[in-house]
C-alpha cells in the first residue's frame, strides 16, 4: 500500500491490498476501496462510494458527490458502485443516487475519460467508453460496450442500447438502439458494423440485425408498425434483444433515421 503523507483518510474508510493514493486525495469514511486501486492527487472519493478491485480515479476526480436534484435532502443515504478494473480519468464526476437507498452504478471494465458527467442514478453496464466531456443526466442507462464519443450530451432517463456508437458532439433525448451508430441530434446514420465485428458477432448475426434495422427504420414503416411486422417473423437472440428493446421505447421514443430527414428536406 502506498499512502502519500498528505492524503485525508478516514480511519473508518475501508481499503484493500495494493491501494494506491496521491497528494492531497480526500477518501471520507465508509469508502470501499478494492484490491489494487489507485487514486491520484487531489480525487475525492466520498463515503458513500464502493470500488471494485484494480479501479483508477484519476486527477481531481470527484465520486459520490451530492446530485444536482432540487429535490435532494442531504440526510438521504445512497451510493455509487464502480465495477473492477474501471479507469475513471482526471476532473470526472459521478454524483449519487437521488432517493433513499439508489445507487449510481457503473459496471467491470469501463474506461470513462477526463471531464465526464455521470449525474444520479446513471447505470453503465460493462465495457462503455466514454469520451472527454460527455454529460449524462439523471437515470441514464447504458448498455454493455456502448463508445459514447466526447462531447456528447444524454438528456435524463434515456437508454442506449448494447454495443451502439454515439458520434461525437451530439445530443439525445430518445432512446438509441442497439447496434447503431447514434448521430447529430436523435438521429440514426446505420449500424456499428465494426462493433459488431470486434464484438465476435458473426456474418449469420450481423444480417439478422440488420435485417431488423432495416425493418425499423428503411421500410417506411413506423416504429409501432414495424414491431408489429416483426412478430411475424422469426429472430434469434440478436434480433429478439433489438425488438425489445425497442417494446421498451414507449416513454421517451426512438431516435429516429437520419436518412428520411435528409430526404425530406432533399438532400438524397
Amino acid at each position: 500500500m502506498s499512502i502519500h503523507p498528505t492524503a485525508v483518510i478516514h480511519p473508518r474508510a475501508a481499503l484493500g491490498a495494493g491501494v494506491s493514493v496521491g497528494p492531497l486525495a480526500v477518501i471520507e469514511e465508509g469508502a470501499v476501496l478494492g484490491d489494487g486501486c489507485m487514486v491520484h492527487a487531489h480525487a475525492f472519493v466520498g463515503g458513500n462510494v464502493t470500488l471494485g478491485k484494480n479501479c483508477t480515479v484519476g486527477h481531481g476526480a470527484v465520486l459520490g458527490g451530492e446530485p444536482q436534484d432540487f429535490a435532494f435532502k442531504p440526510q438521504v443515504k445512497s451510493r455509487v458502485v464502480i465495477g473492477d478494473g474501471t479507469k475513471i480519468f482526471e476532473y470526472a464526476t459521478i454524483h449519487r443516487g437521488t432517493a433513499e437507498g439508489s445507487e449510481t452504478v457503473v459496471g467491470d471494465g469501463c474506461f470513462l475519460m477526463g471531464g465526464v458527467h455521470l449525474a444520479h442514478n446513471v447505470r453503465l453496464g460493462s465495457g462503455v467508453i466514454i469520451g472527454n466531456n460527455a454529460l449524462l443526466a439523471g437515470y441514464v442507462q447504458v448498455d454493455d460496450r456502448v463508445f459514447i464519443s466526447g462531447g456528447c450530451l444524454f438528456h435524463q432517463g434515456i437508454r442506449v442500447g448494447r454495443l451502439a456508437i454515439c458520434q461525437g458532439l451530439s445530443a439525445f433525448s430518445k432512446d438509441i438502439p442497439p447496434f447503431v451508430i447514434a448521430a447529430e441530434r436523435n438521429g440514426v446514420a446505420g449500424l456499428n458494423f465494426v462493433g459488431l465485428r470486434r464484438a465476435g458477432l458473426g456474418a449469420a448475426e450481423r444480417a439478422e440485425i440488420k435485417r431488423a434495422f432495416d425493418l425499423l427504420y428503411r421500410s417506411g414503416k413506423n416504429a409501432t408498425q414495424a414491431a408489429g411486422a416483426a412478430r411475424s417473423e422469426n429472430w434469434g437472440d440478436a434480433g429478439r434483444a433489438f425488438w425489445e428493446f425497442v417494446a421498451g421505447a414507449k416513454k421517451k421514443g426512438l431516435c429516429d433515421w437520419l436518412g428520411t430527414r435528409r430526404a425530406a428536406a432533399g438532400g438524397e
